[in-house]
């Protein structure tokens, strides 16, 4: 999410150091129910990822069986049902930001979308 009047170029540096900062931080995450049944999966930096519902049915059993790759080493996550245990919710959350720390280790801005 980026000032308004950044240039393109300006934008793309921005959106590139966000994604950078996320990546070698600790590896927090705040993730969000939306009203359309996905999940807006937030960080310590101005960056936000989106896990899509029809995606996530549509894998589920990957993503129930391998969301613990998700964890950074070493990483424990302590959640209401205990540490690394993890309910749809949190499977589908760590998914997200599965997703952020591949994108992060390529990072590559393909389009700049700017609010009319």
């Amino acid at each position: 999410m980026l000032e308004a009047e950044l240039s393109d170029e300006d934008a793309k540096a921005f959106a590139l150091k966000t994604l950078s900062d996320i990546f070698h931080y600790h590896p927090d995450m705040n993730p969000t129910p939306m009203d359309d049944g996905n999940i807006l999966v937030r960080y310590n930096h101005p960056a936000v990822n989106v896990v899509l519902a029809d995606i996530a049915k549509n894998h589920w059993a990957e993503i129930e069986s391998r969301h613990l790759d998700g964890l950074a080493t070493a990483e424990v996550l302590i959640t209401p049902l205990g540490q690394n245990k993890f309910d749809a919710f949190g499977m589908q959350a760590l998914l997200g930001r599965a997703y952020m720390f591949m994108d992060a280790q390529n990072p590559e801005v393909v389009a700049i979308h700017r609010h009319a």
